[in-house]
């Protein structure tokens, strides 16, 4: 892995190249409170975004609140999700969801990741993303791309998101947490991509563990 001063000169070159946080930033996807925050970034998992906010929207024009949730029937919900898919199972997971929610903290969604965590179908990726989007709290939630970039750079060294997460909690400078999981996210889109990434445009190229991704004729990564 990285050194700390190589870690810091990583994060100091990405706030310079990425986007950061906006000033109007709101819960995953878009959602205007801690609850939709939750359901949407439950509806996220294993679904590309454009089918994810069909699912968000079809399914909040049905219900904006637990009990109201609770209040549609499997079918309702299973129907206005599909796009996302895995709908049955997410289905399930939203019921439990608004159940404990409910029983468990009085309909409010908890502010802090254990609370988060302790409720069903909220992992540890989905905590922190609700936790910076929607509490503002400084923490670099682990998605796919934030995972895939830690550990190709160096930044970490873990088999799993959230081993990645609690490498990035215990390795990252303080001033990094507020705005890490933007730069990182970008990054992981725009430049170090999972299948051909753009190592000739890398701002962070000299530092990269993995080193520059050769390709071959057809543009592929050379094995």
């Amino acid at each position: 892995m990285l050194s700390e001063q190589q870690i810091e000169e990583v994060y100091c070159k990405l706030s310079d190249a990425m986007p950061g946080r906006t000033k109007n930033a709101k819960g995953p996807k878009g959602q205007p409170d801690a609850f939709r925050s939750c359901i949407s970034c439950m509806l996220s998992a294993q679904s590309l975004d454009r089918n994810t906010a069909a699912a968000t929207r079809a399914l909040f024009k049905l219900a904006k609140t637990p009990k109201d949730m609770l209040a549609l029937d499997d079918e309702a919900i299973a129907q206005a999700i599909k796009p996302c898919g895995l709908y049955n199972n997410k289905t399930r997971n939203i019921r439990k969801f608004c159940t404990a929610l409910l029983d468990d903290h009085g309909g409010v969604v908890p502010d802090t990741r254990e609370g988060l965590m302790s409720l069903p179908g909220i992992g540890r990726k989905c905590a922190d993303i609700v936790m910076s989007f929607t509490f503002g709290e400084d923490v670099i939630a682990v998605d796919t791309h934030v995972h895939r970039v830690c550990n190709r750079i160096g930044l970490t060294e873990a088999k799993t998101a959230e081993k990645t997460a609690a490498q990035l909690e215990e390795r990252s400078p303080e001033w990094a947490l507020r705005d890490g999981h933007f730069w990182l996210i970008q990054f992981g889109k725009k430049v170090c991509r999972a299948r051909i990434p753009k190592c000739e445009i890398c701002v962070v190229s000299d530092l990269c563990e993995t080193g520059p991704i050769t390709r071959d004729a057809k543009g592929n990564p050379a094995s």
